[in-house]
């Protein structure tokens, strides 16, 4: 009959991560995800508030002025899941389209290319951007890979 040795006591220590995130990572990943979502949330408050120059611009790139509010509730709707952990990459995806579809109306009203045109993009390489360096799932599923 074999005995145990006695616990020491280290396996009770909580692990540390195996994923390859580090906590600078983590928190680079936090402080981008929070200005964009920063960002957006001004965009989707100041749509739900059907301000002046909402509804200017708005008309401008040919949308009706009802629409506004509900643009903006998608967009916050969008914000929340990417805010949730357990929802954050639906709600990548979700920015993503809604952010595409931005970039398309631009096209469509002939808008200029550098400034306002690719402006969605560069928002949308930013909530991916927040997204990959906070999450390791996103990590798995898109690698960078070093030659």
């Amino acid at each position: 009959m074999t005995s145990t040795p006695p616990s020491t006591g280290a396996s009770n220590a909580t692990p540390a991560p195996t994923d390859g995130t580090t906590k600078k990572t983590r928190v680079a990943g936090l402080v981008v995800s929070v200005l964009v979502v920063l960002f957006l949330l001004f965009d989707s408050l100041i749509h739900i508030a059907n301000t002046q120059m909402v509804r200017e611009a708005m008309a401008d790139l040919g949308f009706a002025e009802n629409l506004n509010r509900v643009i903006g509730v998608v967009l916050l709707v969008c914000l929340i899941l990417y805010l949730v952990p357990a929802t954050s990459i639906l709600g990548a995806v979700l920015l993503t389209g809604y952010l595409g579809g931005a970039v398309a109306t631009n096209m469509l009203t002939e808008q200029p290319i550098i400034s306002t045109t690719l402006f969605p993009i560069y928002v949308g390489i930013f909530v991916w951007g927040g997204l990959y360096l906070r999450d390791a799932r996103v990590r798995s599923i898109m690698p960078v890979r070093r030659t």
